[in-house]
């Protein structure tokens, strides 16, 4: 079953079956059940709130949650636009739009895309300020090249450790977790490529974006059978989930899709949803739908996806 049509009135539980070659010397381990390998939790932030956004943020309380969580809207506030493409002086869009027409009052640009001047004491004097960081979206690849290993991405840390909030959205979002989904500098439809690691403000997660208005609801899978101890989570446009700890809470206007190798959605399923107003324990690996007594989530049970010798099969 493929989802051509983007919908928001209704959607079902969707599964396929696939199953993943193993070769070479990590056959063992390839094959090797799910449930018996050892799987490292995945887990959020010891402090502070993470907004993460699928793109095209239109619902103004994705960016007002932000807001609240950083302390109010005349509180320094960091935007980071490294991640859009060509020269960020000159674009042809206002990435600080959002944050005034939701009242934001004190904002900063913030910019770099040489490491040595991203290592500078004088460059992060504005995180050493503010409560709050939001990652604009464009190519994730760009943000990594420019802050991982520097004296920025420990002032990114640091808003969090004294309990402030990052968010961003499309790659600002991808850039949250711990494996670059889509990282790869030749093509955004590479899903492993040559940059594979992000900030891990989300431990043992792979976060992908836009999901269903371009239909990318099954390219999680093939990062996820490569790396079954991950949390896959894609996130669809005008939809973010809003972490504190190990818990989130989905907001905004679309879906939040959930991999998770150690479980399957009826008789083989790879992914299910979740809707705004949903929560999920991300160390459990457990949903919760407040309110909701028809038990949504009964249709998931604890089951390894399969692996075989073989190609993958969809029979």
């Amino acid at each position: 079953m493929y989802l051509t049509n983007y919908c928001r009135t209704a959607i079902a539980f969707t599964a396929i079956s696939m199953m993943l070659a193993a070769c070479g010397e990590d056959r063992a381990a390839s094959t090797a059940p799910v449930a018996d390998r050892a799987m490292p939790p995945t887990t959020g932030p010891i402090s502070g709130a993470l907004v993460v956004a699928g793109g095209n943020v239109k619902d103004a309380a994705i960016i007002e949650r932000f807001l609240e969580l950083a302390g109010g809207r005349d509180v320094p506030i960091v935007v980071v636009p490294t991640a859009a493409e060509g020269d960020v002086n000159n674009l042809d869009w206002d990435y600080l739009e959002p944050f005034r027409e939701a009242g934001a009052t004190n904002l900063t640009a913030l910019h770099t895309r040489d490491p040595a001047e991203a290592n500078t004491e004088a460059f992060v004097a504005p995180l050493k300020e503010t409560r709050g960081v939001w990652f604009v979206g464009g190519r994730q690849w760009r943000i990594a090249d420019s802050y991982l290993g520097t004296l920025t991405e420990k002032e990114f840390r640091g808003v969090l450790d004294r309990g402030g909030v990052i968010g961003g959205s499309s790659a600002g979002a991808t850039i949250q977790g711990s494996y670059l989904a889509r990282g790869d500098t030749n093509a955004n439809t590479i899903m492993m490529g040559d940059h594979e690691q992000g900030f891990a403000y989300i431990q043992n997660v792979a976060i992908d974006q836009h999901l269903l208005v371009r239909n990318r609801q099954f390219d999680l899978i093939e990062i996820i059978q490569a790396h079954p101890e991950l949390l896959g989570l894609g996130l669809d446009e005008d939809t973010a989930i809003v972490v504190k700890g190990n818990e989130f809470e989905v907001i905004g206007q679309g879906y939040v899709a959930i991999y998770d190798s150690s479980r399957l959605v009826g008789p083989d399923g790879q992914f299910y949803f979740l809707a705004p107003g949903d929560r999920f324990n991300m160390k459990k690996r457990q949903p919760l739908r407040p309110g909701d007594d028809s038990e949504p989530f009964a249709v998931i049970r604890t089951e390894p996806w399969q692996y075989a010798d073989g190609d993958v099969s969809n029979d």
